[in-house]
Parts: structure tokens; C-alpha cells; sequence
């Protein structure tokens, strides 16, 4: 009798659970050391090299810009090499860039570094990791996604923390090389073992709700074609804007309440709530996304972070109902987490996915990258926290009545994806 794809042993050892619970843990590690533990540690660099605030904050922005342009190369290594060679090589830079980081002796190396380090991020954070779920399930990506997503959000809960203490006890230098010694440990042979699922290389069109890996599908639209169509030019534009606005509304949240009042333990806890908020919008999006077209729910989760965007900039008290619209707009920000990651797949399938969402993301990893110096830029031209949210809230508004036109052509999308 011949047995089941799902009765295999192969099969069973190569599942794409086993890929989604290795990329949980490498996405935590990542961005714990890769990201979370800069924030906790720029003071101490400083006031220990003597180098200026701008040039450590810098150094960081650059390597995430630098993130954003090794985008495009690493989408195009992914299709035709897969997660596997790829994430692990990006593990082994990751690991020699966070050594670069904490023997830097000057300002210039360490801006070297976090270049090699934006190289790493690359290779190692969501792109790759979304790309990987994507293939591999197919039509149920989006719940492999949240899931993704959920536990990854626990880095900055796991590594903040973990950084101050070691901190406490250590240099700032030999934090990084501690911090280093637990990415390599966890990343490498994660990446190494449990990625080593079959990968279809560039025909990666999903037809079907089974994980298996199919061929092209007939009709599946050629890449030049969608790289040149008007909607994917205008989701670029659309998801960059949005990730500006939203990323730059959390990051400047606590001196925006403490400007109006607010003493800085209240605004810190409406930021941690803040956090909470996108946990909700993430679990909620599967449903959302499983009763609304692909262009309508990106119209509805713009539309609702400029509303949640303009509530958190005129609500002034009391605290409870601050933190209410605090809580909504981390939902919104959760949800536009899934919406970008699921934005390219809903509207042109999956083939030759990580080039196209590489090239569609590095704009959104730009303004990412710019946003905080941008913000605090704009802030003090303007006049204040305000006038700048309102700024956020029009580029959101922007983005959402942008969004029809994201809408695919029949031509340009495959047969799966005419929704």
C-alpha cells in the first residue's frame, strides 16, 4: 500500500512546523542581539569611548539602511538557494559583526561594523524567515506568520533585561562578545539543522493548502512584470510610508505624553501597553484577513492606525482612556506586521517571492531605519511632538487612500490570487 506523503518519516523530519519552531527561536536571538540590546547599551558606549551620540545612534541606522539595500541581492539568493545556506551564512556574519562591534576602537570601525552587521540583518531577520514560512505553507502561511510574529515579539521582553544584567557585571564590550557567543550557540546549527526542508528554487507558486512544494502554476505573472506594474510601485510607496508613520508614532510616544504632562513611569507603561496592543492585532489578523479582499483590509488597517494615530495625539487623559488608544494603536502597528509580510504573496503568488518582497520592503527599511532621527528632526522644526503626530497621522492617511491601487491586474497575478 503506498504510503502517505504525511506517514513519511523524510516528510516528518523536514515539516514545516520543525522550520517554523527554528525560526521562532533564531528570530528571537537575532533580534535580541542584532537590535534589542543596542538601545540598552548606546549610554554606556558613550560614556565610555567619549564618541558623540550621533555618531553611535549613526553607526546603528546605517547598518539598518544597509539592511535595506542588501535586501534586493539576499530576495534573489533566497529563490534560488533557499533559507537554508542563506540564514546560516547571515548567522556566521552576524556572529564576526557583533565581535567588529565590541572591539571597536574607534568610531569608524564601529561604524564598519554595524555595516557588516545591516548586511547580517539581511540575512537573518523577518525577510528571510517570511520568505522561508511563505513556500513552505503556502496557502496557510498566514497563520505560520502569526505565529512567527507573536513569539518573535518576546526578543526585547527576553534580551533587554538580559543585556542590563549582563551590563551590570561586564563591560559594555564584553556584552556584545557574551551576547555574540549565545547567537552564535542558537543560530548557527538551528539554521544549520532545522531549515534543511526541500526548496523549490525559483518555481514557488503555492496552488494548493497542502505544505508540499508545487511548480510554477500556468500563468504565473514573470517578475519584470510585476516589478514594473503600478500597483507593486505603489505598495512599496504605501508600505513605506506606513511603516515611517507607525514606527515613528511608538517611538516618539513617550515625549509626546510627557509634553502634556504626563510624568515619564505613566508614559513608559502606555508604551509597554503599546507593545501588548500589537500582540492583539497580530492573533486578530487571521480572522480579519479570512472575511476581507487583499486591497480592503490594507485600506482598514491603514485607515484604523491614522485614527488610532490622531486618538493618541488629542486624548490627554484620563490615563485610562490615553492607554486605551495607546493599546489601539499597538493593535494597528501588530496588524500592519502581517499586512507587509503577507502584502506581495495575497496579490502575485509566491514565486520568486524573496526578490520581489526584498525589492518591495527596502523602502519600508529605509524609512524604518530614518525615522527617529527624521522625527526628532521634523519635531523640533515644527514645533513639537503635536504638530509632528499630526504629520504621522496624514502620511498614514496618505498611505490608506493610496491603497486601491495596490490592487493587482489580472494579468499580473496567478490564478490563486484573484481575490
Amino acid at each position: 500500500m503506498t504510503q502517505t506523503v504525511a506517514e513519511t518519516p523524510e516528510r516528518r523530519t523536514k515539516s514545516p512546523r520543525r522550520a517554523l519552531i527554528t525560526l521562532c527561536l533564531t528570530q528571537i536571538t537575532s533580534w535580541g542581539v542584532l537590535f534589542y540590546a543596542f538601545p540598552v547599551l548606546a549610554g554606556t558606549i558613550g560614556a565610555d569611548t567619549g564618541w558623540s551620540t550621533a555618531a553611535i545612534t549613526g553607526a546603528f541606522s546605517v547598518g539598518l539602511a544597509v539592511s535595506a539595500a542588501a535586501g534586493v541581492p539576499v530576495g534573489r539568493l533566497l529563490d534560488r538557494h533557499g533559507p537554508r545556506p542563506v540564514m546560516t551564512v547571515g548567522s556566521v556574519l552576524a556572529v564576526a559583526a557583533v565581535a567588529a562591534i565590541a572591539w571597536a576602537p574607534n568610531p569608524v570601525w564601529f561604524l564598519a561594523a554595524w555595516a557588516l552587521a545591516g548586511v547580517a540583518q539581511a540575512c537573518v531577520f523577518y525577510k528571510p524567515a517570511f520568505a522561508a514560512l511563505t513556500v513552505w505553507y503556502g496557502e496557510r502561511r498566514v497563520r505560520a506568520l502569526t505565529a512567527l510574529t507573536l513569539v518573535a515579539g518576546l526578543s526585547s521582553t527576553i534580551f533587554a533585561p538580559l543585556t542590563a544584567s549582563l551590563s551590570e557585571h561586564l563591560t559594555w564590550r564584553e556584552t556584545y562578545l557574551v551576547l555574540g557567543l549565545i547567537l552564535a550557540a542558537i543560530t548557527i546549527p538551528a539554521h544549520t539543522i532545522g531549515l534543511n526542508r526541500p526548496w523549490p528554487g525559483r518555481a514557488t507558486t503555492i496552488e494548493s493548502r497542502s505544505s508540499e512544494t508545487a511548480g510554477p502554476a500556468p500563468g504565473a505573472p514573470p517578475m519584470k512584470t510585476v516589478l514594473r506594474s503600478v500597483p507593486f510601485i505603489v505598495l512599496a510607496t504605501v508600505m513605506a510610508l506606513a511603516t515611517f508613520a507607525l514606527f515613528a508614532a511608538t517611538f516618539f510616544l513617550v515625549p509626546l505624553l510627557t509634553g502634556r504632562g504626563m510624568d515619564t513611569t505613566t508614559a513608559a507603561w502606555a508604551l509597554g501597553l503599546s507593545g501588548a496592543g500589537q500582540l492583539l492585532g497580530r492573533i486578530g489578523y487571521s480572522t480579519f484577513a479570512k472575511h476581507t479582499s487583499t486591497t480592503t483590509r490594507t485600506a482598514v488597517i491603514l485607515a484604523l492606525g491614522a485614527l488610532t494615530i490622531a486618538a493618541t495625539t488629542v486624548i490627554s487623559g484620563p490615563a485610562v482612556v490615553v492607554f486605551a488608544a495607546v493599546i489601539a494603536l499597538g493593535a494597528a502597528r501588530g496588524a500592519f506586521t502581517l499586512l507587509e509580510a503577507t502584502a506581495v504573496a495575497d496579490r502575485w503568488g509566491t514565486r520568486d517571492f524573496g526578490l520581489l518582497y526584498g525589492i518591495c520592503s527596502a523602502p519600508a527599511t529605509i524609512a524604518l531605519a530614518t525615522a527617529p532621527a527624521a522625527g526628532a528632526a521634523l519635531a523640533e522644526r515644527i514645533g513639537g511632538y503635536t504638530p509632528t503626530f499630526t504629520v504621522f497621522i496624514g502620511l498614514t492617511l496618505i498611505a490608506a487612500l493610496l491603497s486601491p491601487l495596490t490592487r493587482a491586474r489580472p494579468r499580473e497575478t496567478s490564478p490563486s490570487q484573484h481575490r
